[in-house]
């Protein structure tokens, strides 16, 4: 079904909820039954955990506020009995009676009850810790940022004359007695420095977003590795605009790791203003733009160009499921106007447009793991090494269980394209090739079309690395930002997505109100109830595997080449990822990799090609199919 738009008939309308789940794509890629029972079931959550006699049920001296730490934990543990007949009073005026007999649950699990996430299972105030807060940066769900300090103070690269003096004001005054000894030249030269830096990416959008509910700063995080191999984050940096205009610069404050008294509580906000713009950085751009977006062209091109009996749309095909049936759902109700990610998120109406434009860096060849890796400045060329790269962080989770995969899928990538492509003559001469490629560059990321980085695909070695970068991007790198989100931020005093209030002055009320109820200060700063419930509602349903999925290494078209080579390596690539899988497991025992599991106790999974059913923390489908 198709809603065209009055003002622009050329252009789609938003259809209402309901109907939205029977919004137009190609029949063959719709999501199948099973997958579609899941996921409905679990959006009728979404929808039912948010009605507003759901929420009256919850909220009880303060409204839409949290009053402690151990009211939030109340969500996980028991639940809170609600009225059914009103609640389903509601439900029905949003759903018709045979559509709620199909996908009401019947597993006896009640309303307002979440199931616990890993990051508090072990215990419920560890995530507070700097060393926790330093290591999800290695092994959480946004890995995808953090990079090595070259140069000190840093430096921005927004434009100066637009917006004046962006340049950090972190002095080695405030960080020079926590660098176990030596200088910051010293620690910048020995690799020990690190920056989760999101203050250019947020600046250019961070007066429009204030004007909104939200009130939060752009940050930068800068960090020092230890002996041990674990962060330890020096000081965060909270910047906003400059008061007579963006020409002017910015305003910043510096602040230090405390760890008694009102100065620890500002610490704690502090790295709650991070974990703000990670949490949004992450959803529109690490996750939305990085994986569901930016994979979309290539499946329609591969549809629209490459026959099905064509060797590559049988390599890739599989990487290519239920994706655009997800992307035209996520349209509909997760990144539209007024939709749940603007709703949850701090950049709020401004969200796309943040999104959008970052695009604008997007760079396709550095989705390859080891150009990433390369780029942040985390790893360095290394022939000797099985993956071509060294990483300057050893124990760097992502990194360290990516490359694996990565490595893997190039194995299989190329001994796959090896078969069907003996010269470089035969890709040049496969026009169903060229005229796909060229749909990609040209139409699909038009925007990008003149980048020169684009592969001008004539060789084996452009297809085989063009390949393997959209089978990593598609599964493994999607796999790693999207199924923690529950594991970390189904608790969001551990990732607030959104903030609400700036940080206190000293000798204010607001400073005395923090020092008198540190708990209830922290709360009232980050995200409020309502939104808290909407977003661990959606972050559930989209961290959960479906009861169809099909994972790295598998095919659920068994018969699906009569070629006996491409058959066997592709057995190859399975038993290969079996060893990787089992190595995984193997170093999240070992005690020596710190950054693994961490002091929540939460071992670092996401890269485990194998996963069962539901909220599990690990597992690598094929596709972006949620």
């Amino acid at each position: 079904m198709i809603l065209l738009s009055q003002a622009d008939p050329n252009t789609e309308s938003r259809l209402p909820l309901l109907k939205s789940l029977s919004i137009y794509v190609p029949r063959d890629e719709r999501f199948g039954h099973l997958k579609m029972a899941d996921f409905l079931a679990y959006a009728l959550k979404t929808v039912a955990q948010v009605v507003k006699n759901g929420a009256d049920a919850f909220v009880d001296a303060t409204p839409n506020e949290f009053d402690s730490f151990d009211d939030v934990l109340k969500l996980y543990e028991g639940g809170i009995e609600l009225p059914h007949v009103p609640l389903l009073d509601n439900i029905r005026k949003i759903f018709p009676l045979e559509f709620l007999k199909e996908i009401f649950r019947t597993d006896g699990e009640r309303f307002l009850e979440f199931p616990m996430p890993q990051v508090i299972q072990d215990n419920h105030s560890a995530w507070r810790t700097d060393e926790e807060f330093g290591r999800e940066m290695l092994a959480g769900v946004n890995p995808v940022l953090i990079r090595r300090l070259e140069e000190f103070p840093p430096k921005s690269k927004l434009n100066r004359e637009l917006y004046g003096d962006q340049n950090s004001k972190i002095t080695e005054e405030h960080i020079q007695n926590s660098l176990d000894g030596l200088t910051i030249d010293e620690a910048i030269r020995n690799n020990r420095m690190f920056i989760l830096d999101h203050h250019d990416a947020l600046m250019p959008y961070l007066r429009r977003i204030n004007t909104t509910p939200t009130k939060t700063y752009a940050t930068r995080t800068l960090l020092f590795l230890k002996d041990d191999g674990t962060l330890k984050p020096i000081a965060i940096e909270l910047s906003l605009p400059h008061e007579e205009g963006d020409k002017y610069g910015s305003n910043s404050e510096v602040y230090t790791p405390a760890e008694t008294g009102v100065e620890s509580s500002i610490w704690q906000l502090a790295k709650a203003y991070v974990g703000v713009n990670d949490s949004g950085y992450h959803q529109l751009i690490s996750h939305w733009l990085h994986t569901h977006a930016v994979i979309e062209p290539f499946v329609i091109a591969t549809n629209r160009h490459l026959s099905v009996l064509h060797p590559i749309h049988k390599l890739l095909e599989p990487h290519f499921r239920d994706t655009m049936n997800i992307n035209a759902l996520a349209r509909q109700i997760l990144i539209n106007a007024g939709g749940f990610l603007e709703l949850t998120v701090y950049p709020s109406k401004y969200a796309l447009e943040m999104s959008s434009s970052l695009y604008r860096s997007w760079d396709f060849t550095e989705q390859a793991l080891p150009e990433d890796l390369k780029k942040r400045g985390v790893a360095v060329d290394d022939p000797n090494s099985p993956h071509g790269v060294r990483l300057l962080i050893k124990d760097y989770p992502y990194a360290v269980d990516g490359l694996e995969i990565w490595s893997a899928i190039k194995e299989w990538v190329r001994d796959y394209c090896s078969f069907y492509y003996k010269t470089d003559e035969m890709v040049q001469n496969d026009t169903e090739i060229q005229s796909w490629w060229k749909e990609v560059r040209e139409v699909g990321h038009g925007d990008r079309k003149d980048a020169p980085w684009w592969p001008k695909m004539q060789t084996r070695e452009e297809l085989i690395e063009s390949c393997t970068i959209i089978i990593w991007v598609a599964s493994a790198l999607h796999a790693a930002v999207n199924f923690g989100q529950y594991p970390y931020g189904g608790y969001l005093l551990n990732r607030p997505s959104t903030s609400r209030r700036f940080m206190p002055q000293k000798h204010s009320p607001e400073y005395e109100e923090l020092k008198s109820n540190p708990e209830k200060f922290f709360l009232e700063t980050i995200t409020a109830q309502l939104q808290t419930l909407l977003g661990i509602s959606l972050i559930e349903i989209l961290s959960r595997h479906s009861s169809d999925e099909v994972y790295l290494g598998k095919r659920d078209i068994l018969e699906w080449t009569a070629d006996e080579e491409p058959t066997e390596a592709f057995k190859k690539f399975g038993k290969k990822l079996v060893v990787i899988e089992k190595g995984i497991l193997n170093m999240n025992r070992d005690a020596r990799y710190k950054n693994r599991v961490g002091p929540v106790k939460v071992p670092y999974t996401l890269l485990v090609p194998t996963s069962e059913a539901g909220l599990t923390g690990r597992g690598i489908p094929n596709s972006v199919s949620i």
